[in-house]
Order: structure tokens, then sequence, then C-alpha cells
């Protein structure tokens, strides 16, 4: 069910309101009537988390407890998600660190020797050791590594992959540790209510094949099942799920969770001194500062069992958490893009990561019907600047400057470049042996970049690069101002207006 009394409606006495643009603030002034949707406020943390976990394990959902499940001589994997996920990091001690080193304990007892750890990174970048050691914790850490049993995914290992089925798109194919397992317990973060469950798995841990037939460009629901299906019936899984809470703000900004009318003029004081530290810090270096940034994130819900069963309770957590009750769809979205993503975990949000961030994963977190009509109108404050990491984002820049140079329509560029983008061999060794991102990623991103786009008349972006905001398809403004004059031939002079308050993540329930 949606949470009401989290939708303002702007008046006179409406403060400026916080707008998140890359690294930095703005602080604007609505249109009167404009409606400002705010996150729902964080449900309760778990007061104790290990014995929340303790309690899951031994009380899982349709299937039996752990411990009965466990034995000596058997072979055991546990697979857990990578680092795009919490975005921003989670401060220590990282939850799956917490239920891994609850797992193991338990293995121990049991008398089982054969134990590796696998990260479900699928087509993300590879985990370095000191991420490791930050996600696992010490103990876990120095345990396993680095003698292989504990390691990263390898999407292309075409040695490492085994075959457990298939779906009418092609084979199903997964890291062959997990298919030889006896029991395969997978460790999942739930932050959003997509995926989750078998799939998820899948896409952490099949082969590109497999993962193009869930992310890809001809990816339908109906191949989804299939895959996740395959993995259900081949792999023994026994799933832990952590449902997080909104708490995004470390204690030093934590100010910025509030909303505007509730801030003290301490508060207000620490924005200032906020917005000018900022504002006089070289670009490179408040880069390093902004990802310095910890979050304070709880567990609101752990839940263990079969991989079904537990995406339905986890699904339930997160829209209790996410879903904001909207009265009804606006003419023009507004959505303030962070630097903050989950793909740019240490690196640089390029300008197709901000997109896919504000377009993709904010105004497409819906129940069924967007925030904004059709054929309205979206505004997003980002600088969209031409900024690259040739380490982890190496096929982004060729993406960025030769296929949206040509088109930036999702059919075409499934037809005439996602093959090379997937079977390039400098992008493969880059993702294989270094720390890239696949080089059919940006593919991947754009295809819900412009699902979500086909709702929309006009993408316009506040405070942004001309250049890159041209190539993205989308338009440029100086000032929110600009932006309603440069959208009103297709919403009209006085449109009504919605401003999506994120961060924090929410999903629109409009009525």
């Amino acid at each position: 069910m949606a949470r009401s009394g989290f939708v303002l409606n702007v008046d006179e006495r409406t403060p400026p309101l916080i707008v998140a643009c890359g690294d930095g603030f703005w602080l604007e002034k609505f249109p009167l009537g404009s409606k400002v949707i705010y996150p729902a406020e964080s449900l309760n943390p778990l007061a104790d988390l290990g014995e929340h976990v303790n309690t899951a394990l031994d009380q899982p959902v349709d299937t039996e407890p752990l411990g009965a499940l466990l034995r000596p001589g058997m072979r055991l994997t546990i697979v857990f998600d990578d680092i795009t996920v919490p975005t921003p990091t989670m401060r220590r001690p990282d939850v799956r660190g917490t239920i891994i080193e609850a797992v193991l304990t338990r293995a121990a007892r049991a008398g089982i020797d054969d134990v590796e750890l696998r990260c479900g990174n699928g087509l993300n970048r590879r985990l370095t050791a000191d991420e490791f050691a930050y996600l696992l914790g010490e103990r876990v850490f120095r345990s396993f590594y680095p003698d292989d049993k504990l390691r990263n995914h390898d999407a292309e290992d075409v040695d490492g992959l085994t075959e457990i089925g298939a779906s009418a798109h092609g084979p199903v194919e997964v890291n062959s540790r997990v298919a030889s397992s006896d029991l395969v317990i997978y460790v999942h973060l739930v932050v959003t209510a997509k995926g989750g469950g078998s799939e998820s798995l899948a896409s952490g841990i099949g082969s590109a094949g497999t993962i193009n037939q869930i992310s890809g460009y001809e990816a339908v629901p109906a191949i989804i099942e299939q895959v996740a299906t395959s993995v259900e019936k081949a792999v023994p899984i026994f799933q832990i799920d952590a449902v997080l809470d909104n708490e995004i703000f470390p204690p030093s900004v934590d100010f910025l969770g509030k909303r505007e009318w509730e801030w003290r003029l301490k508060d207000q004081a620490r924005l200032l001194g906020l917005r000018r530290a900022l504002g006089a810090t070289p670009a490179r270096l408040r880069r390093r500062m902004v990802n310095a940034t910890h979050a304070g994130y709880s567990a609101t819900q752990i839940s263990a069992g079969s991989p079904n069963s537990v995406q339905a309770e986890s699904r339930k957590q997160i829209l209790a958490q996410q879903l904001v009750e909207v009265s009804s769809q606006a003419d023009v979205g507004v959505i303030g893009v962070p630097d903050r993503n989950p793909y740019s975990v240490d690196s640089v949000t390029n300008p197709v990561l901000a997109a896919w961030l504000g377009v993709a994963a904010f105004f497409g977190a819906h129940t069924g019907r967007p925030l904004v009509r059709e054929g309205g109108a979206l505004i997003l404050y980002s600088p969209m600047s031409m900024d690259f990491s040739p380490v982890h984002h190496p096929s982004y820049v060729d993406f960025f400057a030769d296929v949206l140079s040509s088109t930036n329509e999702p059919a075409e560029i499934a037809a005439d470049f996602e093959t090379k983008f997937a079977t390039d061999p400098w992008y493969s060794n880059l993702y294989r042996t270094s720390f890239a991102f696949h080089g059919v990623h940006p593919c991947y991103l754009w295809y819900q970049i412009a699902e979500e786009r086909r709702q929309l008349s006009d993408v316009v972006c506040v405070g942004a690069d001309r250049a890159s905001v041209d190539r993205l398809g989308f338009r440029a403004a100086s000032t929110l101002a600009d932006a309603l004059e440069i959208v009103a031939a297709s919403v009209g002079r006085t449109p009504s207006i919605s401003y999506l308050h994120s961060p924090s993540q929410i999903i629109t329930d409009v009525r």
C-alpha cells in the first residue's frame, strides 16, 4: 500500500527547495501549485541484526532451515551482490558481511570444508581486494583471499561456465562452481522493487549470452522467466534477502534527508557551508570527497528461503518503504540527478550513466503509470559533463562518441552496434583482466533509458553541457524558467508540475 502524506503543494510560504545536480545542489523556487513528492520516512531498522539473521536462517520460508540443508562433505558456494548496491556505499559493517559470517559459522559447525565465495558482478566491473575486504569484513576476507576461494564472476570465461538449460532465445549458462554446488546461498540486498530472486542471481553469475536474454534489446518477461526457471531447476538455492531503509545521508549532512520547512537555522547554515565548500573545491577532489561519503543504511527486514518466496516477501517490504501515492499525472516532471550512481562507485558519472539514473532509475520507478502523462516533458538537473573513466567505462567512450552520434534509436543500436560492443576482444580483455564494465553495458542501459523516454515529448537538462545533451538527444537549459519555456510548445505555458524530491529512492503510485 502506498504511503500518503508526503506530497506538498507549493504555495507562497514554501521555501526554496533543494535539487541535486551532479556533486552539488541547487536551491530552486518552484512555481505555485507544483507538487513536491518527498521520499517516505524510513521504516524502523532491525534492533539486533545478528538475531534477525539467525531467525531467518532457522525459520525460512518454503524450505527447510539452513542447518538441515548443510551436511559434511558437501560443496557449498555463497554468491553475493557486488558494490553497485547500495548507492551510496554502506558504512561498515556491510549487511552482506554480517549475513555471510553467520552462514560460514553454521557451515563450519556442520563440518563443511569445501566452501567458496563468488561475487555476482555479472557484466559489472570486478571488485578490488580492498572492496572485497570492505564488503565482507576483514575476518571473512582473510579466510578466503587470495587462494581463489573468493573470486569475481567472469561472464566471458568459456572454461568457467556450464550450460544448465535453455530458453527460447538460447542456452542458459552459469558459473561452473555454482552449477556444480550441492547448495548455493545467495545473499541479496534489496534496494528497489525490480529484479530479485533467480532473475538477479542469473544476472550476477550467468554468461554474457544468458545476461543478454535478461537485459538485452529482445529481453521480454517470458524469456526472463524461462532463464530464471532454468536456474531454479538446476541449482539448489537458499536465498537470503536484506531489505534496506532510505537513510542515504551520513550524519554530517543528514539535514538533506529532511523536508525543507523542517530545517532549523543550524541546518540552513550547514547547507550554506556545504555549498560554499563544494564550490571552492577542485572537481577531482570534490569527486573523491563525494565518493568517500558513506551512507547510514540499516536493514528493515531479513528473510531467507526459496528464491520466489523470499522475493515476494522483500518486494512487500520495499514497497512499504518506498511507495508514495500521487493523485494524478503531471505535464512536467522535475528530477535532480546526483553524481552517486550504482555504476560509478569510486569513479565518474558520465552522461549516459547520468541519463540512466534520471530517466530509467528515478523516473522509471513507478507502479505502472508514470509520473508524467504521455507526451509530457521531463526536466533533469545534471551537469552531464563529458567526463569518462578510461579504466571503468572504456566502451562508454565509444558508445557516446560513435553510436549516439549516429542514432539513439534502440532498435538500430541493437541491429548495428550491439554485437560489436558485446564481442570486441579489447573490451572483453579489459572486463576480464582490469576493472572495466563489460563492453555491451552501455547498450543495455540505453535500452532502459529509451523505454522510459517513449512516454515523453521532451527531456531538458538544467545546468548541463549543451554538446553532451545534444548527443543524448535531449535539450539544455540554464534555469528552470528556461526549461519550462523550451517545453511550452508541447505542454503549454501553465503546465502542472511534479518535482520528485530524490534521492532517496521513491516509487510513485500515480492514481
